[in-house]
């Protein structure tokens, strides 16, 4: 199985938590937010730029750059776990709820999970039941500023009760399905879901 590039510097230490409650079994915390990506960084222009949700819909949607920005958006502040068990807690994004996306489409009844598919090939795979009710959104801003491409921008999906490669950088969009299909590092032996609290890495935990 082909590593993680980390594309940038990585100085995390350990500490203890005070905010411990927090912290998933066999995390650390970190005040950095290491990059790391499975290949480069595309840089897609905004005028190019769409968002798409298709398969089990009644009708496929796609918003361009602009059309996205305007859609209902709110400030979110979340802790996040990598699988490579580093958290970083209370961080600052601003960005779409797929609830307010999947509302813009009619989806098939036997529509079940999800594929997130992105610029450079990279997918992940998602149940309905783990995105739904605010618990994801797509991200376009970080820390008060524009999302930048390193961290997923100008897009990116973030699932923050599930470990991050669930986070899709560089989103494009959504394919809805009736069944589980392991994305790209679910196929080389991560877990389906991976849940940080159940420390549900790879394939088997």
């Amino acid at each position: 199985m082909t590593d993680p590039i980390v594309t940038r510097g990585f100085t995390g230490r350990r500490r203890t938590a005070e905010r411990g409650q927090r912290l998933p079994p066999g995390q650390y915390l970190t005040d950095d937010f290491p990059v790391l990506s499975a290949g480069p960084t595309p840089l897609t222009p905004l005028d190019q730029w769409t968002f798409t949700i298709d398969g089990l819909v009644k009708e496929p949607r796609k918003w361009s750059w602009p059309e996205f920005n305007e859609l209902p958006s709110r400030d979110y502040v979340v802790d996040i776990s990598c699988v490579t068990r580093w958290t970083k807690l209370d961080t600052r994004w601003r960005g779409v709820s797929l609830d307010t996306l999947l509302e813009r489409v009619t989806l098939d009844r036997q529509a079940a999970f999800l594929v997130a598919w992105c610029d450079g090939g990279y997918t992940t795979n998602l149940p309905l039941a783990d995105v739904v009710n605010d618990q994801a959104f797509v991200a376009y801003g970080y820390d008060g500023a524009q999302l930048p491409p390193e961290h997923g921008g100008p897009a990116r999906l973030v699932v923050p009760h599930l470990y991050f490669w669930k986070s899709a950088k560089w989103i494009r969009g959504l394919r809805i399905v009736d069944h589980d299909e392991p994305g790209f590092w679910e196929s080389f032996g991560y877990h389906n879901r991976g849940d940080p609290w159940l420390e549900e890495r790879y394939s088997g935990d």
